[in-house]
């Protein structure tokens, strides 16, 4: 029996779902920061595990507001901590050990899942149904454009002005958002403001995610990879042309729910993306495959040659290079 296509699949997600999603991925369900094992040759990381083990402590603690008091100085008393650093050295197991280690309400998301959230549900209705929470975790926080710059600061400042601690990670220092993708000096005094509320803990090392390990495999032939998707209960096999073309389609906040239930998905005839559009779509595509840890084979070109040189050298360089590496990590 042939593998079905995600292509011919049509999936449907209504606001209510959307918050109610607002988890750690499956892959972090038990993580915590006594199963962080930092590297013993980068001291940064023991004291990442510290400073937000120590966060995540005065969060659970606070008194509702205090978070938001506009009278705060000290580094420590500000209503967020950002985890900056390279890919694979474990700051997305650190925010979803703050998440855990703080009691509800309490919520968690990729920056896109945030912005898709306020394209859902209105800006308004977001601040409302946000404002009562403790905590707002944001994994792979970035600001591609004007519109999400100002949608985000004004976002965070009214959360964290009705005492919302907000935690997030990002490869980009918070003053540094925006660099090379817009017009940044535009949106500045914005950027700034947003960032004075951060707390930055730097997280060093190696990708782990290849420490030790070997490259990404090579490529199936066409028949093969036809074969093992065929053999595989509850795997997908689409024409990569084909899947590209259907994402387009779908708004990303659909992407998790096109691959929910999927034991494998199989992509016969890779290309480099044609261009930023498909491209970023494919980044979305990879975070939920990772997200829920599900396998990826490929025919035609390695998923590490998913994004051209000329991609690599732009504005979105972080996150296509964080794309190769847990498309890379799915495909071993």
């Amino acid at each position: 029996m042939s593998a079905p296509r995600l292509s011919d699949r049509d999936p449907r997600v209504d606001a209510d779902e959307l918050v109610g999603a607002m988890v750690p991925p499956p892959r972090f369900d038990a993580v915590r920061f006594a199963t962080y094992l930092p590297n013993p040759d980068e001291p940064s990381q023991a004291a990442a595990v510290e400073a937000c083990r120590s966060f995540a402590e005065r969060v659970a603690a606070d008194r509702k507001g205090w978070f938001g008091s506009l009278f705060r100085k000290a580094e420590e008393d500000k209503p967020g901590l950002y985890l900056d650093g390279g890919f694979g050295v474990g700051k997305t197991h650190l925010l979803a050990s703050i998440w855990h280690a703080v009691p509800g309400p309490k919520s968690y998301g990729t920056f896109v899942e945030l912005t898709n959230l306020v394209g859902a549900l209105g800006f308004t209705e977001t601040v409302r149904r946000l404002s009562d929470h403790r905590l707002l975790a944001i994994d792979e926080f970035e600001l591609d454009d004007p519109g999400d710059t100002m949608l985000v600061t004004r976002l965070i400042k009214e959360l964290t002005a009705a005492g919302v601690a907000v935690a997030a990670t990002s490869n980009t220092l918070p003053d540094k958002l925006g660099e090379g993708r817009f017009a940044a000096a535009d949106f500045l005094r914005e950027i700034q403001s947003m960032s004075a509320k951060f707390g930055v803990v730097r997280v060093d090392g190696p990708d782990y995610r290849h420490r030790g390990l070997p490259d990404a495999p090579d490529p199936m032939s066409d028949e093969e990879l036809t074969a093992k998707a065929d053999s595989t209960p509850g795997a997908t096999l689409d024409d990569f042309t084909d899947l590209c073309a259907r994402l387009a389609q779908l708004h990303p906040s659909r992407y998790g729910r096109l691959v929910d239930g999927v034991t494998a998905v199989h992509l016969r005839g890779v290309v480099p993306a044609p261009d930023q559009a498909v491209a970023l779509r494919l980044v979305a595509l990879g975070d939920r495959l990772y997200d829920r840890d599900i396998p990826v084979a490929v025919s035609g070109a390695a998923l590490s040659e998913l994004f051209t040189e000329e991609m690599l050298r732009g504005g979105y360089r972080k996150k296509y290079l964080r794309a190769v590496s847990r498309l890379v990590a799915l495909s071993r």
